[in-house]
């Protein structure tokens, strides 16, 4: 099915759902609510405001979906529908070859999320902001902003915030496939049974503003929205009606935005190139051959685009996309043979150097030709990794390790410098 049928359902889907904010509370929020078959944008990186008064909870910003493709939800403060319940945030899921919303709904405890690591106490697993207690809600101050406001229910314990599993240390935001690989726990599938209460009017409105608001489009700001996260719902609505009034939503935003693809495929086999590597799925020397593989990939799109005025034709895009459908075969089988390596920080520190690569290519910070040189030495770093260790037994002497760790610092050097100068490209839907 092709990606325009598929929005028609979209659409469609959507005025069916719609009904589902009247129903009664306990059968509000069940099951998927969107699907479509482009993953969500990475999360991005933002600050806590400040409570804006004690009394309310913190809910995430989230990536949701409308006729101008995916648009950013900030994260805001909100009051609970009633006290003792704590807010349960939405996730996205991939399965059988779609991404599926799984919104997120108000409880007595916090239920599954998808091990989406939200931030600000939503670590992948539960709850760590605060508590219930008689009543009030209790604030933990490792975690939570209060600005000026003075709170008298608080407590800390920053002791839970460093030891709660954090499951998500790349910004993933959805679950499943090339994601996050946890499922819910016992715990959480209780809850999930659980009488639910659906997002209060204030949050179905804070959503209705971001879909309005064009800043807040992954197509026109790349994944980093015009505005990450609000103290509260009105404070946010001034500017999106600013933004609505000076630069409305147009038709040609809505056809971009519905084939706008954040997660371009050079990017993609980075990702999951670091994902094994995090894992322990991918050796060093499978590492460097998969990224020598991706490098010279990379080398042929500049290439290409050069020789194009910066544009690939339709027959260099089939093959590229065939290059990679056989670099992703390529990175499957290496994840998936046998050889596997105890997670490590020198491995690590790869993966990390690797995704600092597919961001910079999902944002359009990099360019092809910039990524072909940072992929071509981490994997002459992989490979002496591979070298050494089959040398010494399967381990580094201590020199080695910081011979390594120097490289590496050469080469996260060389990857800011490369996201940070004059050089962009904009990204595309298929690379």
């Amino acid at each position: 099915m092709s990606l325009r049928s598929k929005i028609r359902i979209l659409i469609v889907a959507a005025f069916i759902i719609a009904p589902m904010l009247t129903l009664p509370a306990a059968q509000a929020q069940i099951g998927v609510a969107i699907s479509i078959n482009i993953a969500p944008p990475v999360l991005p990186v933002y600050e806590q405001p400040p409570l804006p008064a004690p009394g309310y909870l913190w809910t995430p910003g989230y990536w949701s979906y409308g006729d101008a493709g995916y648009f950013w939800v900030p994260g805001v403060w909100a009051q609970p529908p009633s006290a003792g319940l704590l807010w349960t945030p939405g996730y996205w899921g991939y399965e059988s070859g779609v991404y599926g919303w799984h919104a997120g709904y108000w409880g007595p405890h916090v239920g599954f999320y998808g091990g989406v690591n939200y931030g600000f106490g939503f670590g992948g697993v539960g709850f760590v902001g605060g508590e219930w207690r008689g009543g009030v809600f209790a604030y933990n101050s490792a975690v939570a902003n209060f600005g000026s406001v003075h709170v008298t229910n608080v407590y800390e314990n920053r002791t839970i915030v460093t030891e709660t599993t954090i499951v998500n240390v790349n910004h993933v935001s959805f679950n499943g496939g090339e994601g996050i690989q946890v499922h819910a726990t016992a715990v959480e599938m209780q809850a999930a049974n659980e009488h639910h209460f659906e997002p209060t009017a204030d949050q179905v409105k804070h959503e209705h503003f971001a879909a309005q608001d064009r800043a807040q489009l992954a197509s026109v700001n790349q994944g980093r929205p015009a505005t990450k996260a609000s103290a509260n719902v009105n404070e946010y609505h001034q500017v999106a009606q600013q933004h609505v009034q000076s630069q409305p939503i147009s038709a040609a935003d809505r056809s971009v935005g519905r084939s706008y693809n954040p997660n371009t495929r050079e990017a993609n086999q980075d990702q999951r190139i670091a994902n094994g590597l995090r894992s322990g799925q991918m050796t060093s020397g499978e590492a460097a051959r998969a990224e020598r593989t991706q490098s010279n990939i990379d080398q042929q799109v500049h290439d290409d685009r050069e020789a194009n005025g910066g544009k690939l034709t339709g027959a260099e895009r089939q093959q590229i996309n065939s290059e990679q459908n056989a670099a992703g075969r390529q990175i499957y089988d290496l994840k998936h043979n046998g050889n596997t390596v105890k997670p490590n920080e020198v491995d690590d520190r790869e993966a990390n150097q690797q995704q600092r690569t597919a961001e910079g290519l999902r944002s359009g910070q990099m360019t092809s030709g910039e990524a072909a040189r940072t992929n071509e030495n981490q994997a002459n770093v992989a490979q002496q990794v591979h070298n050494e260790r089959t040398a010494n037994g399967g381990a580094l002497t201590q020199q080695q390790k910081q011979q390594v760790n120097k490289e590496q610092n050469k080469n996260s050097k060389q990857i800011y410098n490369e996201k940070h100068n004059d050089k962009t490209s904009k990204p595309e839907k298929n690379r």
